[in-house]
């Protein structure tokens, strides 16, 4: 089984650390934890998951310094779900200061009649900036929700790479230099959340 160029997954307390690397086996690649900046620091590619509160999960990475270690970060990073949002300037969650990589505020999604809050289930993609993350996935491709928070679309501005529709959009996709994040969770959402992946393992990590 390959490392990939030694991958690792940012331990941010989330829950989904298990599947996310029984994801990672199954495309070949046995994945790491980082549980400190010297595991980052050595890592070619990482992966910051989050399932959770944002305050809860930004005290998991500054007590261990890995907020700073991923600021500094400079080979592909992905946030997936939760670590999408830390991503950004600040959650509406708590009102938590967050990582600060990307421009922008993650919000509350608000109920509305057929659209409760969490958002929890599954949707498609529209693509807004074709981009190598996102190769071979296209209108047709389902992938898997769950969340109540979200960045508007239209405040993810440059970084957005797809948005999905949810009664309002909703940031589904965002991509800043080697910092990218999908609202979604890949390591549920099937043959698609796969080749996303596969589509991450494969960028240059050197």
């Amino acid at each position: 089984m390959s490392s990939a160029g030694d991958t690792v997954i940012i331990d941010s307390g989330g829950a989904n650390l298990a599947s996310l690397r029984f994801a990672l086996e199954r495309l070949g690649v046995a994945a790491r934890l980082a549980r400190g900046p010297g595991d980052l620091a050595q890592a070619s590619r990482a992966i910051l998951p989050g399932v959770g509160a944002a305050a809860d999960a930004m005290q998991r990475l500054s007590g261990s310094g890995l907020d700073d270690a991923v600021r500094r970060y400079d080979r592909p990073l992905l946030g997936i779900c939760l670590g999408m949002q830390l991503l950004f300037e600040r959650s509406d969650e708590g009102d938590t200061p967050c990582l600060g990589l990307l421009p922008g505020r993650v919000t509350a999604l608000v109920p509305a009649p057929g659209r409760p809050v969490p958002h929890m289930g599954w949707n498609t993609l529209q693509t807004v900036r074709p981009d190598p993350l996102l190769a071979g996935l296209g209108a047709d491709d389902w992938v898997y929700f769950v969340h109540g928070y979200h960045v508007p679309a239209e405040d993810a501005d440059a970084a957005l790479l797809a948005r999905t529709d949810y009664g309002v959009p909703v940031t589904a996709a965002v991509r800043r230099g080697n910092f990218m994040g999908v609202q979604f969770h890949p390591e549920r959402s099937g043959a698609a959340g796969a080749r996303l992946l596969a589509n991450f393992l494969a960028m240059d990590g050197r």
